[in-house]
Order: structure tokens, then C-alpha cells, then sequence
């Protein structure tokens, strides 16, 4: 049975990042990359809710191949090791990662050389052999900043798909309106904002990294992306009736998947969401 309390490992990373700027968090989690002996985010593969989503909600997403043989473009940024990458290029798409740490490129560059079949069901294995694997690539770059988009061929008309899963947790909270103008930005008109939504359970004044992550908070964010969104007294994201801007990202899918990371599993249930975006 998991706890809800935050565990030896959360009061460990937070301890981390105590006391310091947020535009100092880039280096310190560099610093971890660096030393290598503590990744409390690694699991050692993709999350099973996204290897769910991409196999049994393909109405969903765009196609990763077009009949004229172009590839659809998936970005996840803060991707680590590269699990996802290496998933989404298995179904096809032509993948992308993002990191701030040198180190962790280093990392996911030397895991994506030889990924393998993957060590729950074969889930790296080439999804359909008529689509085939798309690329495999880790950029060094800020996700809020342009120099890493020419590594993927320039922002064009946007990513097909972007991933965000302990992403936006990861980010302090004064960032968050930053992270959904530029998720809106980069999104292609027809692409999907896929989110992985952890930690739900967490109490919003127990800090982070990771941050309290409720659906309220893609909501809200997502509703007027780059707009500063509402707290209560106790730090919760407060729901409001503001309309949508021209700019939204709207959510047509939500749901509660049947599989999940251990550590998202409290009391024997799973407490992570999944939900899908588009523009408005």
C-alpha cells in the first residue's frame, strides 16, 4: 500500500530546489543529471497510461504518417531518458525531447541508440510496419526560448502532438501561465496536447518539485493561456467562469487510466488523470 504523505524521495527533491530562484532550477537539475544517483522521476519506462492512450485512442490523435509520406512531429519536453521518444517514434511520429540539462541529453542520447523492445510489453517495437519508426532525438534548449526548435526543422506550423507528463509539475507555479502560452504557441491548429496529470493528491502547500498538479490547473491555465490564474487561501487553483480567449486550448477527452506509475497509485487507487487538447 503507497502513502499519501510525501515520501524520504519528494522531501529529498524539494529539499533540492529549497531556497532557490526558480531561474536557478535549471542548473540544479542539471546538477542531479550530473551526479546520476538520484532521479526520483525515472521509472525506468514510459508511463503506461501513455503507452494506453497511444494504442487504444487513435481517433484521437493525428495520423503519424500522411499518404504522401510525411511524418507527423511529437515534442515532449522535459523528456529524461527518453522513454517517450522512444514510444512515440514506434508509432510512427518523428520524436522529439527536450531538455535543459546538457547531462540528461547526454543520458537520453546514449539511450536512444539502442532503446530496445522496452521492458513491460514491447512497447518500443514498431507500432504498424506500413507507418514503420519515425526519428528519435533529444535537443538541448529552454522550452521557453526559439535555438532548440531548428534542431527539429523549425516551429513550421507546430507539433502534431506534445507530451507533458512531469513536466508542468516540475515548474514552479509562478511559471505556469508561461508554460500554457507557449504549449498554445507551439501546438500545430490540428495537433493534441496530450497531459499526464500528477500530482493530484498532493496538497498545494506541501510545494514541490513536483507541484500539485488537479485538473483544475490545466483548466484554468488552458482556458487563457499566458493569463495568471487564481489561489485560494489554502493554495488551491480556484475554478472561474472566465470565458475562453481565441487563443484556448479546449479539452476533448479527460479521463482516469486503467494503468499508471506506481507512484500515482494511493491506497490502491490510480490518482492520475489523462486529458487531450486542441485549439479552440
Amino acid at each position: 500500500m503507497t502513502s499519501a504523505a510525501p515520501t524520504q524521495k519528494q522531501d529529498r527533491l524539494k529539499a533540492h530546489f529549497n531556497d532557490h530562484a526558480p531561474t536557478e532550477h535549471s542548473k540544479r537539475w542539471d546538477d542531479l543529471w550530473s551526479a546520476g544517483d538520484f532521479l526520483p522521476w525515472d521509472r525506468g519506462y514510459a508511463n503506461p497510461a501513455l503507452i494506453d492512450t497511444l494504442a487504444e485512442r487513435k481517433d484521437l490523435l493525428p495520423s503519424p504518417k500522411s499518404a504522401s509520406g510525411k511524418r507527423a512531429r511529437a515534442l515532449v519536453p522535459g523528456c529524461g531518458k527518453g522513454y517517450d521518444i522512444a514510444l512515440f517514434a514506434a508509432h510512427g511520429y518523428d520524436s522529439f525531447g527536450l531538455e535543459v540539462s546538457e547531462n540528461a541529453v547526454r543520458v537520453s542520447e546514449d539511450y536512444l541508440r539502442e532503446p530496445g523492445e522496452g521492458p513491460l510489453e514491447g512497447e518500443y517495437k514498431i507500432s504498424d510496419e506500413k507507418v514503420g519508426r519515425g526519428a528519435m532525438k533529444c535537443l538541448l534548449g529552454d522550452f521557453f526560448e526559439d535555438g532548440w526548435l531548428e534542431g527539429t526543422g523549425g516551429l513550421g506550423e507546430g507539433f502534431d502532438v506534445i507530451y507533458d507528463n512531469t513536466f508542468l509539475c516540475a515548474l514552479h507555479p509562478t511559471i505556469r501561465p508561461q508554460w500554457a502560452q507557449r504549449m498554445a504557441q507551439l501546438l500545430a491548429p490540428g495537433g493534441v496536447l496530450i497531459c499526464l496529470e500528477f500530482p493530484t493528491h498532493k496538497p498545494p502547500k506541501s510545494g514541490g518539485p513536483p507541484f500539485s498538479l488537479p485538473p483544475t490547473v490545466h483548466e484554468e491555465l488552458l482556458k487563457r493561456p499566458g493569463e495568471e490564474i487564481q489561489y485560494g487561501e489554502d493554495g488551491k487553483v480556484l475554478s472561474t467562469d472566465r470565458a475562453e480567449s481565441d487563443k484556448a486550448l479546449v479539452r476533448v477527452a479527460h479521463w482516469k487510466p486503467k494503468r499508471t506509475h506506481q507512484v500515482a497509485i494511493i491506497n490502491g487507487e490510480i490518482t492520475d488523470w489523462v486529458s487531450v487538447w486542441r485549439h479552440k
